[in-house]
């Protein structure tokens, strides 16, 4: 695979998170070919891109500046609050009428943007050192019925990472369908557990579970109050798949990786051999580098 010689500008990879996001919401709204197009270029289409295309980013610069980043970030996290309501909505029957196939295209479509492209950049605003970023990535999440994610991927994740301690790395020889409930319960209980850890050493910390769990709680019921029963079980459902899309995505990140142990019982610290690496250039472009993942452990805030 050939690597281009510089690194794409801020606005390619905003114009390659949102043209899925713009297309779906289309379709929510007014059914017909959007959706089809929406759901096609989320399922396939950008991968084949990626195969015929074989180009691969560039690692940036180290600190190089990226103005108009954290704007374009933004925007996704509207996008993802915008393709939500309407989707809901659609799918609960309050939309445009739509077939059956459709109506399966329009659920698959939306839980794929949302366990890859939002995840990508909420993962990305959860590592920034403003507040607001920061929040408007553990919104995406939250949104998601996946707050705890939050607390597990910055307190665990990033310290265990290809370990045993970790339960998002993957073992060797462990299907998904074994590793996504281990990894569920094992992230939501290790992110207690380091949380927990953080207020008893910072008295007046509040621990944000309260706001992972609360939040979740409260994202159901105002979809229930807003548009029906039947819209928060749909929504129940999504949000199952989107997780499975985000969790799919840390599976194969870290399968079958272990940090060799040093003579004093710790591992070694963290290299690109930790990581499976997929740089090509329009996932890495919609995915905000997510498939670039060694570099985001050597440099988290980047």
């Amino acid at each position: 695979m050939k690597t281009l010689s510089r690194p794409a500008p801020v606005i390619a990879y905003g114009a390659a998170a949102l043209f899925p996001a713009v297309v779906l919401a289309a379709g929510a709204l007014w059914g017909g070919a959007w959706v089809w197009v929406g759901f096609l270029w989320v399922a396939g289409v950008s991968q084949s891109i990626d195969t015929l295309a074989a180009r691969a980013l560039p690692d940036p610069p180290e600190g190089a500046a990226h103005p108009g980043a954290d704007a374009v970030s933004l925007v996704l996290v509207a996008a993802h609050l915008v393709l939500l309501a309407l989707a809901l909505r659609a799918l609960a029957g309050a939309g445009p009428p739509l077939s059956g196939a459709a109506h399966a295209a329009l659920f698959l479509g939306t839980g794929m943007f949302m366990g890859q492209v939002s995840n990508a950049n909420a993962h990305e605003l959860i590592h920034r050192g403003s507040r607001l970023l920061f929040r408007a990535g553990a919104l995406v999440y939250v949104t998601l019925l996946f707050g705890h994610h939050v607390s597990a991927h910055r307190l665990v994740h990033h310290r265990h990472v290809a370990t045993d301690a970790d339960p998002n790395s993957a073992r060797a020889g462990e299907s998904f369908w074994r590793f996504f409930p281990r990894a569920w319960a094992g992230s939501f209980r290790a992110g207690l557990v380091a949380e927990r850890a953080l207020a008893a050493r910072q008295p007046g910390r509040v621990n944000p579970y309260r706001w992972w769990v609360g939040g979740g709680l409260a994202c159901v019921a105002l979809v229930a109050l807003t548009l029906g029963p039947l819209a928060a079980l749909i929504y129940l459902w999504l949000c199952l798949y989107a997780q499975m899309q985000l969790m799919l995505s840390d599976y194969v990140q870290h399968y079958g990786l272990r940090r060799a142990r040093r003579a004093d019982g710790r591992p070694e610290p963290v290299d690109a051999r930790h990581s499976w690496d997929a740089p090509h250039l329009l996932s890495s472009l919609m995915l905000v580098n997510a498939p670039r993942h060694s570099d985001h452990h050597a440099h988290p805030a980047r």
